[in-house]
């Protein structure tokens, strides 16, 4: 079977690639300039500076942080990929399943990103 990946699912794939090895000047060329993130609790970032610079600071200080991607779907200029991000934290591990909503436009680079998070009961 052939898998055909679209120009805008490879954008978001190299974005989470770069992301999760530190690599932010790779993964800001991923970003159209004024990219919109919207975080799960309504926290945005924008433009790409201050998203970059939240994201860099963030994610180095997350204790064994992994992220898998479980699947994506792509339609045109959207990609949604579900994925679980986890860590340690106060020496247990924490997994969090979540839904990021992706747009692109059409030079390729990712204008918005919606995160959704998955609840589970306590």
């Amino acid at each position: 079977m052939v898998v055909l990946i679209s120009e805008s699912e490879t954008v978001v794939l190299r974005y989470l690639d770069r992301m999760v090895v530190h690599d932010w000047d790779a993964m800001a060329e991923c970003l159209h300039p004024e990219v919109v993130r919207v975080g799960p609790f309504g926290d945005t970032y924008s433009p790409r500076g201050p998203y970059v610079e939240f994201l860099s600071s963030l994610l180095p200080t997350l204790v064994n942080y992994s992220l898998t991607i479980e699947r994506t779907v792509a339609h045109r200029s959207v990609v949604a990929v579900q994925l679980s991000e986890a860590m340690e934290i106060g020496g247990s591990r924490v997994v969090t399943r979540e839904v990021l909503v992706f747009d692109t436009d059409p030079a390729g680079l990712i204008t918005r990103i919606d995160i959704f998070i998955q609840r589970v009961p306590e």
